[in-house]
């Protein structure tokens, strides 16, 4: 007999998703919803939440600001793997996802909800993101997904069930695509967006400046790093969330940081999108400057074949799977040795490594100088060669053999 559920809790963002899906859950399962918001620094979008989710029907709201602990302990991890998706995507919105499902499952083990609830759609990542989150951490709890549930089909159908039953919803007539914000990116997709071949407006963008109208003067920095992550500024120590915060308006009056590509969703369709993410191009530009000097030449090849299957594991929704954490430990071992100070240059949206330097450099003017030098013999290079040369010349020769 299946469990009935008792409680819900749903992650919460108060748009037209979310605020139909929590009267759709009190109606269809006639029991208490809980709202969860997860604070990510997604700014004034927060302020009426509390009063929605009330007017809409919620037992009541959690907000809990997890700006500190969403870039501490998931965006610093992913930039000490360098993650890229498909070597553009910075990962803004898949890293967030096992952030807000995380303590939306620990709501719902404090709340004694035995259920828990999501606005993705049955067509795009989130859902995988989300659920495979909740089943790591509770292999019994219920998961609602009312996409895949229910008999509304479309932005329309979902405005039509708002205003049937009283819940206030904004007009999408200005804004004709989707966003997704946090302290890492802001993300566009769908609606006009949804042909490649169409040119993004102008206006769309909030992060980032017009390089065109960018300052005329390049604007340059200094980033400190210890043990992998950026602890200050030009000198000026910050926590991770305000070293973030702060990059973000460096590079984004500079117009650093925009990206628009297509994507392969873990579903199996492509996915057009478009992404402002000034702090974390910064970063991750200036962490391989550091790693550069302080990184064995080994290790960065590991790295550097692993930053595909990190980023996937990200992308698809494996952040707490074994496997990521194995490629973690890893990671961080290597991350260990990258400290020292990263200087760049940021000017009408191009970024610019200028300098670098650490304690525990690799890098030795003696052995890597073109003038005359006692460290290194140069010939000791032709053994070398001939050594590395000697597969080329056997083939060679069985080549001219069989001739």
């Amino acid at each position: 007999m299946k469990q009935k559920v008792n409680k819900i809790v749903l992650a919460y963002s108060g748009g037209l998703d979310t605020s139909i899906i929590l009267r759709w859950l009190i109606e269809t399962y006639e029991c208490p919803v809980i709202a969860f918001a997860a604070d990510l620094g997604q700014g004034e979008e927060l302020d009426p939440l509390v009063e929605k989710a009330k007017a809409t029907g919620a037992e009541f709201i959690e907000i809990k600001d997890l700006r500190e602990e969403f870039v501490r302990d998931f965006i610093f991890p992913m930039l000490r793997a360098n993650a890229v998706y498909e070597g553009t995507y910075l990962l803004g919105t898949s890293i967030a996802r096992p952030c807000i499902a995380k303590s939306q499952m620990e709501l719902a083990a404090r709340s004694g909800a035995n259920a828990v609830s999501h606005g993705a759609t049955g067509k795009g990542n989130d859902q995988v993101r989300f659920e495979l989150t909740y089943l790591s951490m509770n292999p019994e709890i219920m998961v609602i997904a009312p996409w895949r549930l229910w008999d509304m089909r479309s932005r329309t159908d979902l405005i039509e069930f708002a205003k049937k039953h009283g819940i206030p919803v904004t007009s999408t007539a200005e804004k004709p695509y989707s966003m997704d914000r946090n302290i890492l990116h802001l993300s566009f997709e769908g609606g006009i967006l949804e042909d490649p071949w169409a040119e993004p407006p102008a206006d769309m963008f909030i992060l980032t400046a017009d390089p065109r109208n960018a300052p005329d003067v390049p604007e340059e920095i200094i980033i400190s790093f210890e043990a992998g992550d950026p602890v200050a500024i030009d000198g000026k120590a910050m926590s991770p969330a305000q070293l973030l915060a702060a990059l973000n308006v460096i590079g984004g009056r500079n117009g650093v940081g925009r990206v628009d590509m297509v994507e392969n969703r873990y579903v199996g369709m492509k996915s057009r999108g478009v992404y402002e993410t000034p702090g974390g191009t910064v970063l991750h530009a200036a962490r391989r400057a550091l790693e550069s000097i302080t990184l064995d030449r080994e290790v960065m090849r590991l790295k550097d074949d692993w930053i595909p299957r990190y980023a996937s594991l990200v992308y698809n929704g494996y952040w707490f799977a074994p496997e990521r954490y194995m490629l973690q430990t890893a990671i961080d071992e290597a991350a260990s040795a990258v400290d020292g100070e990263v200087r760049l240059k940021l000017y009408k949206g191009n970024l610019t490594v200028t300098g670098r330097r650490s304690e525990r450099s690799l890098y030795d003017e003696r052995f890597a100088t073109f003038e005359e030098d006692q460290v290194y013999s140069q010939a000791d290079a032709e053994g070398f060669i001939r050594l590395n040369a000697l597969r080329l010349r056997i083939r060679s020769m069985m080549d001219k053999r069989s001739k």
